[in-house]
């Protein structure tokens, strides 16, 4: 909007203010003053959106700074899982050795029973009652017997001593062992959960990179609104002493006076080509996807190969050779009849500002100046103040 602005202003500096009426001047003005507040309007606009954009930056950090305590909780919950899951091992390893070292003694008992009843067999059921009336007195035999049999019910308590303990052990074991189940069972969702929450994490990341990039690109083109602002000023002050140059006004009002053969306004459809290419952006509002907005395009963009020649479509007066913000390098041609054309993104310029020129004159080269799409030319035809559709006017391929 602002490189309009900018043009409009460039072809007014130009024109032949002595033979302009008021009435012509309060027009050009409500124009200007209708395209600075669209401007002002636009940079509002794009200040409202980086608002909104900061605003879901923040919800996004928060998201991310939440998860991040998520994480940290379930990276140490996992931790502490794991240290019980080690501590149960620990504790089976240790019922195992118990239950081993008791199974070894309950074997150690059978063997000793079996010997003693291997030795009870050879000798027969009356060994014990042989060795009490064996004995030389009757409080021997008494003792014999006594001993006897608590030696039997020691060996009798020991064995089931090891049994319940056997049991009780593996109580203990099975317990534990339901435990660590458990705890690895719980260790196993909550890995579940920390990869599903890293997940979340690293997509609201990348939202938090997709919004940072929104606002780099919305303050980029707020700063190149603002400075297109700040350079219309410029060209507002410099348009003012321009008025009072009468030197220049009158040698160029008398360089216009050559063309008033009403040449350009007879020749619509019939002009050539500015330069060789494809047309790759056409005239009017056109759809920005890279920054969601419908942009007004004053004129046509044609796409070529760099350093072929940009010609004039018609003979006219150079007005203007300037480099403005997103155009680059721009030639102005004053055709007469109130008729201008415009080209931008121009290299190596061949002519000067007040130079007569012919019709097919090479002014300038196809380049970049001022592009973000690589090498092209940017062509504008106006009439009366107006912009007009450059395809109307030239020759059909």
């Amino acid at each position: 909007m602002y490189v309009k602005i900018i043009i409009i202003l460039l072809i007014l500096l130009s024109y032949p203010y002595a033979q302009r009426s008021p009435r012509d001047f309060e027009r050009e003005l409500k124009a200007q003053n209708s395209a600075i507040q669209s401007l002002k309007d636009e940079i509002k606009a794009t200040k409202k959106r980086i608002q909104s954009e900061n605003k879901k930056e923040k919800s996004s950090v928060r998201k991310v700074s939440s998860l991040s305590e998520e994480i940290a909780l379930l990276q140490k919950l996992l931790k502490e899982l794991a240290k019980e899951e080690k501590l149960l091992v620990v504790d089976i390893s240790r019922l195992e050795r118990k239950i081993n070292e008791s199974e070894n003694n309950l074997e150690n008992l059978r063997k000793l029973y079996a010997k003693r009843l291997s030795t009870m067999y050879k000798k027969g059921q009356i060994s014990n009652l042989e060795k009490v009336l064996s004995s030389t007195s009757w409080r021997q035999a008494i003792y014999r017997s006594k001993y006897l049999k608590i030696i039997s019910r020691i060996d009798q308590d020991a064995h089931d001593t090891i049994r319940s303990l056997l049991i009780e052990i593996g109580k203990q074991k099975l317990s534990l062992e339901s435990a660590l189940r458990k705890k690895r069972y719980l260790k196993k969702e909550r890995e579940s959960t920390l990869s599903q929450v890293r997940s979340k994490k690293k997509k609201e990341q990348r939202e938090l990179s997709r919004i940072r990039k929104s606002q780099k690109e919305l303050k980029n083109y707020l700063t190149e609104k603002q400075a297109g602002m700040k350079q219309l000023e410029v060209i507002i002050k410099k348009i003012r002493e321009d008025i009072a140059r009468l030197d220049r006004e009158e040698r160029i009002r008398r360089q216009q006076m050559a063309l008033q053969s009403k040449e350009f306004p007879k020749l619509k459809g019939q002009l050539a080509w500015p330069a060789e290419g494809r047309v790759s952006s056409k005239f009017g509002r056109q759809w920005n996807a890279k920054l969601k907005t419908t942009t007004e395009n004053p004129g046509i963009d044609i796409k070529g190969k760099p350093g072929s020649e940009i010609k004039t479509v018609l003979g006219g007066v150079v007005t203007t050779i300037t480099f403005i913000r997103g155009y680059g390098t721009t030639i102005i041609i004053d055709h007469g009849s109130g008729f201008y054309t415009v080209y931008g993104h121009v290299s190596n310029v061949e002519t000067n500002v007040d130079s007569q020129v012919n019709s097919g004159d090479v002014i300038a080269y196809m380049g970049d100046s001022g592009s973000i799409n690589g090498s092209q030319l940017h062509f504008e035809i106006w009439g009366e103040g107006k912009k007009l559709n450059p395809e109307n006017w030239l020759r059909k391929k």
